[in-house]
């Protein structure tokens, strides 16, 4: 797999680097992360299609990048996968807000049956599946759900597309398309060894938020504990209710339990009623726990650690990391910490608005799968 990355606002230079790339290795597809801050969608997919005509690729924006130099801002990446060992198929489904949820399952099904008759029966044992969602869309949770129920047992994970903390507009790009309200699925067989894994750093408190008051469809909370939800919850973390910002949300996450694990449902701003938009489903009645952090650092090098004991070796890692772990990371000052973390283990990605794994949207987690040597496996 190759990597390459800018920050320069030219997308003819870069779409002429990535085809020039996609010859040299004979890549058959390419997975794209931008800043919408450095490079406008519809510029960036013109100079794809017209200098690597021949190369499919498929990606969305970002609230940050991971390039092979660590945690960048404002950023073209572009990641090649060699025709020799990754088989790829996609597929965009549009309109989500008024999509069925059989018609996404339809898609997964009609995908693997593509890549079925592209590389033969006994090679798809050994595939994965990557989704791209509009992280403005309010569908993760229904999207990821109705992709994992078409995938049978093939792993799942992926990124909400992000638009840098500006909550105004996420894109996603395919093929000379470029959308929103929209997702990306893409199915990948390898005969590459890979790990599907999951970090975070916190742990859940007995302090507890009850969902009182509520607009579901657009994830806002407006009441916990039956009192207006900034105060109750600015309250139980010890911060003054005018002075939350997104530093304040990331440095004090609330979790929820599912299945026996607790999963983050980060808050992503607070609105001048003093409601709180999440970026994960939420509804009334749910029970939320003020988290605990724990380091980052070490419990991220913890779980990279396993991982390389599990392949033998890493040869990369792609990975999708929540912008409020970014933010966190800055907050405690380890942002160089993780970012060295991310180079070193040769990780690329981007920040993502959410995180999607097997069939769960997350919040404040990183996701990744991890490409193990061929020798190793030998």
């Amino acid at each position: 797999m190759s990597a390459l990355t800018t920050d320069e606002p030219d997308p003819v230079a870069f779409a002429r680097a990535v085809a020039s790339e996609a010859a040299a290795i004979d890549a058959g597809f390419a997975l794209v992360f931008f800043s919408q801050s450095l490079i406008e969608a519809g510029a960036l997919s013109r100079a794809l299609s017209a200098y690597a005509p021949g190369l499919h690729h498929a990606g969305c924006s970002t609230a940050g990048e991971i390039t092979p130099q660590g945690l960048e801002e404002g950023h073209m990446l572009a990641i090649l996968l060699p025709s020799a060992s990754f088989t790829a198929v996609s597929a965009m489904v549009d309109n989500l807000s008024s999509s069925g949820m059989d018609r996404i399952t339809g898609e997964v099904e009609a995908l693997r049956r593509t890549l079925r008759a592209r590389v033969g029966g006994e090679r798809t044992s050994n595939t994965f599946a990557l989704c791209f969602i509009d992280g403005l869309s309010y569908a993760e949770e229904a999207v990821s759900s109705a992709i994992h129920w078409g995938l049978d047992d093939i792993p799942l994970l992926g990124g909400s597309a992000g638009d840098d903390l500006k909550f105004e507009t996420t894109r996603l790009i395919s093929n000379g398309r470029v959308t929103s309200d929209s997702a990306i699925i893409v199915l990948i067989a390898t005969d590459i060894p890979f790990h599907v894994f999951k970090t975070d750093n916190f742990v859940p408190t007995d302090e507890k938020l009850v969902v009182t008051a509520s607009d579901a469809d657009h994830r806002i909370v407006r009441e916990f504990n039956a009192t207006n939800a900034a105060e109750e919850y600015a309250a139980s973390v010890g911060i003054v209710p005018q002075t939350l910002t997104p530093l304040s949300f990331a440095s004090h996450p609330v979790v929820v339990k599912v299945g026996g694990e607790y999963y983050c449902r980060s808050i992503q701003r607070m609105h001048a009623d003093g409601s709180l938009s999440f970026f994960c489903a939420i509804d009334d009645g749910v029970v939320l726990s003020i988290a605990q952090p724990k380091d980052m650092v070490e419990s991220t090098r913890a779980a990279l650690r396993e991982v390389e004991e599990r392949l033998g070796g890493i040869d990369l890692i792609l990975g999708f990391d929540c912008v409020l772990r970014r933010l966190d990371a800055r907050n405690r000052q380890v942002f160089r910490d993780i970012s060295e973390l991310y180079r070193v283990n040769n990780v690329v990605g981007f920040g993502t608005y959410g995180e999607q794994y097997r069939s769960m949207h997350l919040n404040q987690t990183f996701t990744g799968i991890a490409f193990g040597e061929r020798q190793a496996a030998e």
